[in-house]
């Protein structure tokens, strides 16, 4: 299939590519290099079969070949980055999507429109399930991001109702593993990178807020699923086991083998307390679940970090 994918120079958006391209289809990648890791792009045009295209996806995209399938993820995804850039990202994920959609149906494509578990705010019910609407500030600080991926959820839907095109939404909860962008803001790499230089190591609040950390690899198995699925109803991807945020940078700075210390900061508003995804929609529709645990995933990025880091 030729198969298009904005955000592809993103931490996912690389390996995505990468699973697809060993799939035996074709692949137009689009990204407008505002967050994406420049090894990301430079490791994507060495490959056969990828076409790549620098675009801001609020513009019009003319392409002239058949698309059969558009993954869309473009859009900033770290706090810090969409602290930096609040407008922009929220047209990516309002304008930029009604764009990929317009496309989609030019072309008679599916898409896959990448959500995020951040549509469930700070949530009331735990673990979240698709059907919870979630407790969503529209106007805190990360509601450029939430918001506008409600939206982006919102304006798949319609265009689903109404026929119009062939869609379907996942909701990511927080994805990790080699390939991260070092300044990328969130917590895996912050304590990665602190415990191997051996700096203090950041924790907001007391660290007792909880998170669910999904391996790349699983994570892309799931779009994949997802897109080749009759399932056009948003579906968790993530993984369901739950850690507090504490015991997270203790692991991290075991495995480092690091004598940093840790040192507590005040929360980020806005900071949720709980997240965890109930996955049942997605074991049941798309036979998936995570494969990597979390232990087994962070010495393989962390393996990474320090290869790309050159710290012995």
């Amino acid at each position: 299939m030729n198969i298009l994918v904005s955000g592809c120079c993103g931490h996912i958006g690389c390996h995505l590519c990468a699973l697809l391209l060993s799939k035996g289809n074709s692949i137009i990648g689009i990204d407008n290099l505002s967050t994406g890791h420049p090894e990301n792009k430079t490791l994507l045009l060495e490959q056969l079969n990828l076409r790549f295209i620098e675009h801001d996806i609020c513009q019009t995209l003319s392409i002239d070949e058949h698309i059969d399938q558009i993954y869309h993820l473009a859009s900033r995804a770290s706090p810090r980055h969409y602290y930096e850039a609040p407008l922009e990202t929220a047209m990516a994920n309002s304008i930029g999507t009604l764009k990929m959609l317009e496309l989609a149906k030019e072309k008679n494509a599916r898409i896959l429109f990448a959500s995020t578990s951040e549509i469930y705010g700070n949530p009331e019910m735990h673990p979240q399930n698709e059907s919870y609407i979630g407790a969503v500030s529209p106007v805190g600080m990360r509601s450029c991001y939430s918001e506008s991926k409600r939206f982006g959820e919102t304006l798949m839907t319609i265009y689903s109702r109404s026929a119009v095109a062939d869609t379907r939404i996942a909701r990511l909860f927080n994805t990790y593993g080699p390939n991260m962008a070092f300044n990328d803001g969130r917590v895996i790499p912050n304590l990665i990178i602190n415990s191997l230089n051996n700096e203090s190591i950041t924790v907001h609040g007391k660290g007792m807020q909880t998170r669910s950390f999904c391996y790349v690899s699983d994570t892309v198995r799931g779009l994949y699923k997802l897109m080749e699925s009759d399932y056009n109803k948003p579906v968790n991807i993530g993984n369901s086991q739950e850690i507090r945020i504490l015991e997270l940078a203790n692991i991290i700075k075991k495995l480092c083998d690091s004598d940093a210390a840790i040192e507590f900061m005040e929360r980020f508003e806005d900071d949720p307390d709980k997240r965890c995804p109930d996955i049942s929609i997605a074991e049941k529709y798309l036979g998936w679940k995570p494969k990597v645990g979390l232990e087994e995933g962070l010495r393989l990025t962390i393996s990474w970090f320090k290869e790309n880091m050159m710290i012995p």
